[in-house]
C-alpha cells in the first residue's frame, strides 16, 4: 500500500526535499500543497477519517518537481546553482 499523506504531512516531506536543494532556503506549506491541488499539480489519493484529502507520496514528489524551478527563483536561486 502506497504511503499517504495529508497536506501537513505533505509539505514536511516536500520541504525535505527542497530544502536539499536550496540549502534551507525553500519551503513548502500545507496551503502550498492545497494550491497545488487546486492548480492540477496534484490529485487526492483518498480521505482521511475526517473527510480530509490525502496524497500518494509519490505524487507530492512530481508536484514538488513540478513546481520547484518557480519557488527556488522565489527565493533568490539561480537556474544555474541547481
Amino acid at each position: 500500500m502506497a504511503t499517504l499523506y495529508t497536506a501537513a504531512e505533505a509539505a514536511e516531506a516536500a520541504t525535505g526535499w527542497r530544502r536539499l536543494l536550496s540549502a534551507g532556503a525553500a519551503a513548502v506549506t500545507p496551503a502550498t500543497v492545497r494550491s497545488w491541488a487546486t492548480r492540477g499539480h496534484l490529485t487526492p489519493a483518498g480521505l482521511d477519517d475526517r473527510g480530509r484529502p490525502l496524497y500518494a507520496h509519490a505524487d507530492v514528489a512530481r508536484a514538488e518537481v513540478r513546481t520547484r524551478g518557480r519557488a527556488l527563483r522565489l527565493v533568490g536561486i539561480p537556474e544555474a546553482s541547481r
